[in-house]
C-alpha cells in the first residue's frame, strides 16, 4: 500500500495538535479540582452515581429475575403441550366442522342436515372487502405486522387481570383466536392462555396472513340465523342473516356482520328455536355495535367521512332475513329418511376404517350403536353433500296426491294428557299410507309417501313399517317358484278345494264357502285363491322356495318361516316393508334379476372427493322366462281380478301387472304394480296394527279397504305419468323371450291333450317355460261315466240309484287322477268341478257320495193357479222327487231343475227320492176338482204322465254352464291360523 508524503505531514500536525488540546484541558480540569468545594462536589456526585448504578442493576436483577420466574411459570404453564408440526398444525386449523347438504336428483339443492351447528366453508377472495376491513378494523388492527401476538395487548391484558380492573379490553389477535376456536378450548385460564400465545407465534410460521384470515373468517361464531340454528363462518351468517352471499355484503351489512362475533347471542337478531326477528328495543345492541365497528373502520382509514355517515344512516333491520321453514320442517320424512341411510353408510365406511368387518354391525348391536354415533357426527360436522336419487317434483306430487286423498277411513281418538302442561288434548290415529316408487332397471328411488302427517306420526311406513304382505306374496314365493321348478305353467291346473290338515288351520278363500275346484293357475292367481295358492306351495316347499325371498331382499324372515304353510298367503312372523315388497316385483320387470333399491347416489366431502358412491349390483333370481310368464299372469289381476279398479281409474294406457293383498281383519290393504320401468307400492293400514280398515258398525260408511288402495295406486300412478312421463314409459311392454312358448294342455290334468280330451272339449292353450316344463305326457285322467246331480254337485251313480236320475256317458275321471290331483291334504273330490267350475258342464268329480241309511225328509207342497210346487228337502242326499196324481207317478224331477209341476184335476202328492233310492214319506195332498171343461179336456189331450219328456234338456237345466267366477270382489283377505295371527303382530 503506498501514502502520499504530504498526506502523512499533514496527519502527523493535527495529531499533535490535538494532543496540545486535550493537555490544556487536563491542566484546567486539575486546577479545578483542587479548589475545596470542587473536592465536597466530586464526593456527593460519585456517591450518588453509585447509588445510581445500584439502583440499575438492583432493577435489572429484579427484571432478570421476574423474567426468570415468569419465563418459567410460562414454560411450566405450556409444559404439557405436543410440540406439534407444521402439518399437523395447518390440518388442525383447517379442518372446519362444516354442516352438511342434502340433494335431490338432477343436483336439486334440498337443504342441510340437522345439526347443532350450521357453517359453509369459502375462499378469502370470496368474501367481501368491507367484511375483511370490518373485522381488522374491530379485532386486530396490527394483523398485517405483528407475528401472531400483540406484545402490549398481552401486558395489558395481564395488568388488568391481575388488578382486577373493572376495564377488561382484551389483547387477542385474530391468530390467538383462530387458535383458542380450533385447538384450545374457551377455558378462562393462565395455561390456556399461555397455550394460545406460544401457538399462535408457531402458527404465524406455518402459515401466511391470508391462510390465517381465510381461516378465522370460516370458524368464528356469529350467533343465529333466521330459522334460530346456530351460525359459524361468514357465508353462513351473510346468507343466514341477509340472505346473501358473502361477496356480495354491503358496508352496513358487513359492520353488523364484523360485529357479532364479540358477544353473538346477544348482538344476533334473531331468536332460536325458530322463533324470528328479536323486537327493536333487544335489535339495538347489535345495531351499535354495527355503529361501533363502522367508527372504527373509519378511524383506522378503511372507509371515509361520507361512507361512514352514509352506513351510520342506513336502516339495516330492512335487510333481515324473513324466517323460512328449514328443509327438515319442510321435507320432514325426507330428510329424515335420507340422514338416517346416510348415517348407516357412513357407519359402515368408518368401521371398515377401523378394521372392523361392517357385517358385524347387523348383529352386534352395541358396536352398530357406537358407528352410528360416529357417523351421525361426521354427518353434522365434516361438509359432506349427499346425493338423493328422490325426484323433488314426482316427490312433491305424490305426496300432494296423498294428502288430498279422502277415502282413507275412519280416524280414531284418543283422550290424553299433554307432558308439559298437563292439559288434556285430543289424539288423533287416522288410517295411515306407506307407498314407494322404484326404477326397475336401476333401483333408484324415485318418490316415496311414509305418512299422512309427520306431526302426528313421525314413523315412515313406506320404509320403516313392517307388516305382513298378505296376498301381495303369492306370486313371490308361490306361482313364481314354481313356474321355475317346472311345475307349472301359466294355465296350469290348480285345486281349490279345501282341506283341514290340522285343527288350528281351517283356511278359507275370501269367500269363506267358495270352492272353485280345478281352475287354472292364472285364474287363482288372478282373483286370489287361497286354498289353491296353500296347496301349490305344498307341492313345492320341499324346494325351499324362501330362498327366493332372501334374494329379493326380504330382510326379517324368520327360521319359522321356511316351512310355514301360511306363509304362502303372506302370514310372515315380522312382516316386510313396502321398500322391499315393491323392491321384489321388480325383478319381474328386470327378467328375473333383483336390483336393489337405494336411495343414497354418491357422498362427497367438502373437496368434491366421492367418500361413497352406489353401485347396482343385479342378483339372478328368476329365468327371463319365468319373469315375463309372472307379469303376463299378474296382467289379468288388472283385468279380471282384483285390481280392476285400479285399471279402470288410470287415465292413461299401460302395460302393468299387479297384485293386491290384504290380511286378517282388514288390518292391512296391499297393492304392489309395475311396467317395464317402475315399480310403485300402496299399503294402508293403522299404526296400532290390532285396528282393522273395516271398524266396528262402520262398515257400509267406507269403501272396501282393497277399492280405497286400488283407487289411491290409480291416482299416484296417473300424477307420475303427469309428472315424469319419461320415467314411467307408460309406452313400453314387455318382452317376451325365446322360451316363452303356448302350448296345448288337457286343462283339467295339464297333461298334453288326448283324444277323450279334445272331445270333452277340455284342451287349454296356455304359456310354459319351455327350459324347464311342457306339457308333453298324454293325458290318461278321463273316462266315461253316469253320474247324478245332488244338491248341483255330480256324482258316481249308486248300484241301486234310480236309472231316471242317472245322466249316461257323461265324462269323468279315474280315481287316480282324484288322488294325484288332491294330494296329501285330501278333500272332497266332489268339489274338483262344482257348478262354477269351468270345466262343470263338462266333467264328473268321480266322487261316490256317502249316503245314510234314513228316507228323505218330507217336503211342503202348495198350489198356485194350475202349478203345484214344493219345498226342498232338508236331506242332504236327495236327488230329486217323483210327483203323484191320485197315488199314481206322473213325473220325475231332477236335482237341479225347477220344484214345481202343472196340475188339472185330481189329487196330486210330492215324494224326495235319494241316491239309494229311499223315498220320503208323500207331502201333503193337492186336490183339483173335476169339472166339465176338464173332462173334455181330458178326452182331447193324454195325461202329463204320457206326454214325451227331453232328459237330455231336462238334465242341461240342472247345470249352471261355465257359471263365471265373481271377478268384482273387492278383497282377497287371508285366514291365518291362530299362530300365524300372532306372527303378524
Amino acid at each position: 500500500m503506498c501514502y502520499n508524503i504530504k498526506d502523512l505531514r499533514r496527519s502527523k500536525y493535527l495529531n499533535d495538535k490535538i494532543r496540545n488540546y486535550l493537555k490544556y484541558i487536563e491542566d484546567k480540569i486539575n486546577n479545578f479540582t483542587e479548589q475545596s468545594w470542587a473536592k465536597k462536589l466530586r464526593i456527593t456526585s460519585g456517591v450518588a452515581w453509585n447509588l445510581f448504578l445500584l439502583f440499575i442493576v438492583s432493577c435489572l436483577t429484579m427484571f432478570i429475575f421476574v423474567a426468570s420466574v415468569g419465563a418459567g411459570y410460562f414454560a411450566s404453564l405450556v409444559a404439557e403441550e405436543p410440540l406439534r408440526s407444521k402439518q399437523e398444525m395447518r390440518d388442525d386449523i383447517l379442518t372446519y366442522e362444516e354442516t352438511s347438504e342434502i340433494y335431490l336428483a338432477n343436483n336439486i339443492y334440498l337443504g342441510k342436515v340437522n345439526a347443532d351447528l350450521e357453517r359453509k366453508e369459502i375462499k378469502l377472495e370470496d368474501v367481501s372487502p368491507y367484511v375483511i376491513d370490518a373485522v381488522l378494523a374491530t379485532e386486530d388492527e396490527y394483523f398485517e405486522t405483528h407475528p401472531g401476538i400483540v406484545p402490549k395487548a398481552v401486558f395489558r391484558g395481564i395488568f388488568q387481570d391481575v388488578t382486577n380492573s373493572a376495564s377488561q379490553t382484551g389483547g387477542s389477535t385474530l391468530t390467538q383466536q383462530l387458535i383458542k376456536l380450533q385447538i384450545l378450548t374457551n377455558e378462562v385460564s393462565y395455561e390456556r392462555k399461555a397455550k394460545e400465545i406460544l401457538l399462535a407465534l408457531r402458527l404465524e410460521k406455518f402459515m401466511d396472513k391470508n391462510e390465517i384470515l381465510e381461516a378465522y373468517l370460516n370458524v368464528i361464531p356469529y350467533g343465529r340465523n333466521a330459522n334460530g340454528d346456530n351460525i359459524a363462518g361468514v357465508e353462513a351468517a351473510a346468507e343466514g342473516i341477509f340472505n346473501v352471499k358473502a361477496k356480495d355484503l354491503t358496508l352496513p351489512q358487513a359492520a353488523f356482520i364484523a360485529g357479532i362475533p364479540q358477544a353473538p347471542f346477544a348482538y344476533t337478531p334473531f331468536y332460536n328455536r325458530n322463533r324470528g326477528l328479536k323486537e327493536p328495543e333487544y335489535l339495538k345492541p347489535g345495531i351499535d355495535r354495527m355503529k361501533t365497528v363502522l367508527f372504527r373502520m373509519k378511524e383506522t382509514g378503511y372507509i371515509t367521512e361520507q361512507q361512514y355517515k352514509e352506513a351510520i344512516a342506513y336502516d339495516i333491520t330492512k335487510d333481515f332475513r324473513e324466517k323460512e321453514l328449514r328443509a327438515n320442517e319442510r321435507y320432514p320424512y325426507l330428510t329424515q329418511e335420507i340422514q338416517n341411510r346416510t348415517v348407516d353408510i357412513l357407519a359402515k365406511i368408518i368401521a371398515e376404517e377401523e378394521g372392523i368387518d361392517p357385517e358385524r354391525l347387523k348383529s352386534e348391536a352395541k358396536l352398530n350403536e357406537k358407528y352410528k354415533m360416529l357417523a351421525r357426527r361426521a354427518m353434522s360436522t365434516n361438509g359432506y353433500r349427499i346425493h338423493s336419487t328422490i325426484n323433488k317434483e314426482l316427490y312433491d306430487r305424490l305426496n300432494e296426491v296423498a294428502k288430498n286423498f279422502e277415502h282413507y277411513g275412519y280416524t280414531y281418538t284418543d283422550k290424553s294428557k299433554d307432558p308439559d302442561t298437563g292439559e288434556e288434548i285430543i289424539e288423533k290415529f287416522p288410517v295411515q299410507v306407506g307407498s314407494i316408487m322404484i326404477e326397475n332397471r336401476t333401483g333408484k328411488i324415485l318418490s316415496f309417501v311414509g305418512g299422512r302427517d309427520f306431526e302426528i306420526e313421525s314413523y315412515n311406513f313406506a320404509t320403516q313399517g313392517f307388516r305382513p304382505n298378505g296376498s301381495t306374496m303369492k306370486p313371490l314365493l308361490v306361482f313364481a317358484p314354481a313356474i321355475e321348478y317346472g311345475k307349472i305353467g301359466a294355465g296350469s291346473p290348480v285345486v281349490d278345494v279345501k282341506f283341514n290338515i290340522r285343527p288350528t288351520w281351517n283356511l278359507n278363500n275370501f269367500q269363506a264357502g267358495q270352492e272353485l275346484g280345478i281352475i287354472p293357475a292364472r285364474q287363482a292367481l288372478a282373483t286370489s285363491q287361497n286354498l289353491a295358492t296353500a296347496r301349490l306351495y305344498r307341492d313345492i316347499i320341499d324346494h325351499n322356495p324362501a330362498e327366493y325371498l332372501d334374494k329379493m331382499g326380504f330382510s326379517r324372515l324368520d327360521e319359522v318361516d321356511y316351512q310355514n304353510y301360511s306363509l304362502s298367503i303372506g302370514a310372515m312372523r315380522h312382516g316386510t316393508s313396502v321398500e322391499e315388497n315393491t323392491n321384489a316385483f321388480g325383478t319381474f320387470a328386470n327378467a328375473g334379476q333383483f336390483i336393489d333399491a337405494y336411495m343414497i347416489e354418491k357422498i362427497e366431502d367438502m373437496d368434491g372427493n366421492i367418500v361413497f358412491e352406489h353401485k347396482v349390483e343385479p342378483v339372478e333370481v328368476f329365468s327371463p322366462e319365468t319373469a315375463y310368464i309372472i307379469s303376463d299372469m299378474l296382467r289379468d289381476v288388472t283385468k279380471y281380478g282384483t285390481a280392476t279398479t285400479m285399471k279402470n281409474n288410470l287415465n292413461f294406457s299401460v302395460d302393468i301387472a299387479a297384485k293386491t293383498g290384504t290380511t286378517d281383519h282388514y288390518v292391512d290393504a296391499w297393492l304392489v304394480g309395475y311396467n317395464p320401468n317402475v315399480s310403485l307400492g300402496v299399503w294402508l293400514g293403522y299404526q296400532d296394527n290390532k285396528r282393522g280398515l273395516y271398524p266396528n258398525n262402520l262398515r257400509n260408511s267406507y269403501l272396501p279397504p282393497s277399492t280405497r288402495v286400488n283407487l289411491l295406486f290409480a291416482r299416484f300412478m296417473n300424477a307420475a305419468n303427469e309428472v315424469s312421463p319419461e320415467l314411467v314409459g307408460a309406452s313400453d311392454t314387455f318382452q317376451r323371450p325365446e322360451g316363452v312358448v303356448s302350448r296345448s294342455f288337457c286343462g283339467i290334468s295339464g297333461l298334453a291333450p288326448s283324444t277323450i280330451c279334445a272331445n270333452a272339449g277340455l284342451v287349454k292353450t296356455d304359456l310354459f317355460n319351455a327350459k324347464v316344463f311342457l306339457p308333453n305326457k298324454a293325458d290318461d285322467s278321463i273316462i266315461s261315466a253316469s253320474y247324478v246331480s245332488v244338491k248341483g254337485k255330480k256324482y258316481i251313480a249308486l248300484p241301486n240309484t234310480p236309472a231316471e236320475f242317472i245322466v249316461q256317458g257323461g265324462t269323468g275321471v279315474n280315481e287316480a287322477f282324484i288322488t294325484r290331483m288332491l294330494g296329501p291334504w285330501k278333500g272332497d273330490a266332489s268339489k274338483l268341478f262344482p257348478a262354477n267350475s269351468p270345466f262343470a258342464s263338462s266333467v264328473v268329480s268321480g266322487a261316490t257320495f256317502n249316503a245314510d241309511s234314513a228316507n228323505p225328509a218330507t217336503v211342503n207342497a202348495t198350489v198356485s193357479g194350475a202349478t203345484m210346487s214344493w219345498t226342498e228337502s232338508s236331506s242332504n242326499d236327495v236327488i230329486g222327487y217323483y210327483v203323484y196324481r191320485n197315488g199314481s207317478k206322473v213325473s220325475t224331477i231332477r236335482d237341479g231343475a225347477a220344484k214345481s209341476f202343472t196340475i188339472s184335476d185330481g189329487t196330486y202328492t210330492v215324494r224326495a227320492v235319494d241316491i239309494t233310492g229311499r223315498l220320503s214319506e208323500p207331502s201333503n195332498a193337492i186336490t183339483i176338482e173335476e169339472t166339465a171343461d176338464n173332462e173334455e179336456e181330458n178326452n182331447q189331450a193324454p195325461s202329463n204322465e204320457e206326454k214325451p219328456r227331453d232328459e237330455d234338456k231336462s238334465d242341461n237345466k240342472n247345470v249352471d254352464n261355465d257359471k263365471n267366477v265373481d271377478n268384482d270382489k273387492d278383497e282377497d283377505v287371508e285366514e291365518t291360523p291362530p299362530e300365524e295371527e300372532q306372527d303378524e303382530d
